[in-house]
Parts: C-alpha cells; structure tokens; sequence
C-alpha cells in the first residue's frame, strides 16, 4: 500500500529525519500556528457571511455602448490603408528573388 510509489516504511523513515531535524517543540509550535491560522480563517469567513446578509444581490443593468467610429489624425473617417500585398507592390513581391 502505498502512496504514488511511497511506502508505509518511506513514511514513517521521513517522519523520524523530520522529527530529528527540527525537534518535537518546533513541530508542535507549527502545529499549533497552523491551527490557529485555519482557525482564524474559517471564523473569517463566517464573518463575512454574516456581513454580506441573507438577501443576493441585485444583478446590474449593463447597457451597451455603441461603437465609436474610427478616425485618422485629422479627425476624417479612416479608409483602410493599401497592404504591402497589393497593386503594384504585390508585383514586386512576386519577381523579388529575380530583381
């Protein structure tokens, strides 16, 4: 039985490298930090759902804007402007390696 290629005997060997490398106080002081701060964060949450009351919230009316239209610098509507692939540029595009 193990757990993703750990066995019982990994475990246990892990558990006393750990237990001598920090010592059982510092163990029990990180448990009990760790204790305290789920504690905390659960009493936080609580908390919060009382704030927030039993009535939901009234979903918001989102109106859509229309769109603006675009314009160059001069401020006249824009045109699209002729790609490199077009007219006459497209013919020099396709003798370019004979040019």
């Amino acid at each position: 039985m193990g757990l993703g290629g750990l066995h019982v005997w990994h475990l246990l060997i892990l558990l006393v490298v750990v237990v001598l490398v920090f010592g059982t106080k510092k163990l029990k002081n990180v448990g009990q930090d760790l204790g305290d701060a789920v504690k905390n964060f659960r009493s936080a949450m609580a908390s919060g759902d009382k704030d927030k009351g039993d009535e939901p919230a009234e979903p918001r009316q989102v109106t859509p804007q229309p769109a603006r239209p675009v314009v160059d610098s001069r401020g006249a509507p824009a045109r699209p402007t002729a790609g490199a692939a077009t007219g006459a540029a497209r013919d020099r595009q396709a003798d370019w390696p004979n040019s």
